[in-house]
């Protein structure tokens, strides 16, 4: 186990390295000008001295991997740059935001887990019952809403008709209730439909069958056997999601004025501000990868013999 959580952890190193490399190659393949960018965003006239000065002091006058292994430095620092648009560092704007947006994030994916995961087991233990019936009209309605205009429809009911709840704004929990509604609502029809096809399938294995052929009660085949084997894809599906909420929901954060990462990358794209999108681009990479890296070692946990799997594979 502790040979297959190394490998997989020097997996990492590789990756990080090729998300750096796509970043910089995008961020100089793209027609927008660095210097060019920051002067506008200055409100400063580009003109072709100034331009040139301002590339020699970023070093865009240098060759190319003199400027990557540069870049490099500078990210193991996390040195990202100041803002073209407000001249403060990066690093210390994305760390002012990210909280709010981790809030947002692990508020909805736990909301998401608690609904989710009874209902799924519900409607496949009960199938075809008034309960799976429940579960596939939410899958539906889940799936089919649009979030920015689910949350409009929450705002009108519950902040603008009842006056129960905040309208936008990051406060006290009650401004969290209607963004973390809208956030999953999707999510908990896609779980609960992940989850009800993993535990028919799993119903039909061999060992559940033994296991009834050796006297053990359903509910113990069921909750110590199949639900174990059948939260699998959902903890992997849970781990690609988590990474895209915990990188920002740019439409709920706009609906909800809420000030994460998503409004911030939004408001760098309109202004070119460079040095943010890389950063953020960046942090997209590592986030995901780490949630796919907790991901492997929840699972791992929950199946030991998933390193038995890689350990076999790389010898033959």
């Amino acid at each position: 186990m502790i040979e297959y959580i190394g490998r997989r952890l020097l997996a990492v190193v590789p990756i990080i390295l090729i998300a750096t490399l796509i970043t910089f190659a995008l961020i100089h393949v793209s027609p927008v000008d660095p210097a060019e960018a920051y002067l506008t965003a200055a409100h400063i006239y580009p003109t072709e001295e100034v331009l040139a000065q301002k590339r020699h002091e970023f070093g865009l006058d240098r060759p190319l991997v003199v400027q990557y292994v540069h870049t490099l430095g500078r990210l193991v620092q996390l040195d990202f740059g100041t803002s073209y648009l407000t001249n403060q560092p990066v690093w210390q704007e994305i760390k002012s935001r990210l909280p709010a947006t981790a809030e947002l994030a692990l508020s909805s994916m736990l909301l998401s887990i608690i609904v989710s995961v009874p209902l799924g087991v519900a409607a496949a233990v009960y199938r075809n019952s008034w309960i799976d019936t429940v579960s596939r009209a939410i899958a539906y309605l889940g799936a089919s809403i649009p979030q920015f205009w689910l949350g409009y429809l929450l705002i009108f009911f519950f902040a603008v008709k009842l006056d129960w709840l905040p309208v936008e704004g990051r406060g006290d929990w009650t401004n969290l209730v209607l963004p973390t509604i809208t956030l999953s609502l999707v999510l908990i029809a896609m779980y609960t439909r992940l989850l009800r096809a993993s535990m028919l399938d799993q119903m039909q294995a061999t060992y559940v069958q033994y296991g009834r052929m050796r006297g053990l009660h359903e509910r113990t085949i069921m909750l110590r056997h199949v639900l174990k084997m059948a939260l699998m894809p959902l903890i992997s599906s849970i781990g690609i999601n988590l990474g895209r909420l915990l990188t920002g929901t740019i439409i709920v954060e706009q609906v909800f004025s809420w000030p994460g990462l998503g409004r911030y990358f939004v408001d760098a794209i309109f202004n070119r501000d460079i040095p943010v999108i890389q950063c953020y681009v960046l942090l997209a990479a590592c986030l995901f990868i780490v949630c796919n890296l907790l991901v492997d070692l929840i699972q791992l946990w929950m199946d030991p013999r998933i390193s038995l799997k890689g350990q076999t594979s790389s010898e033959t």
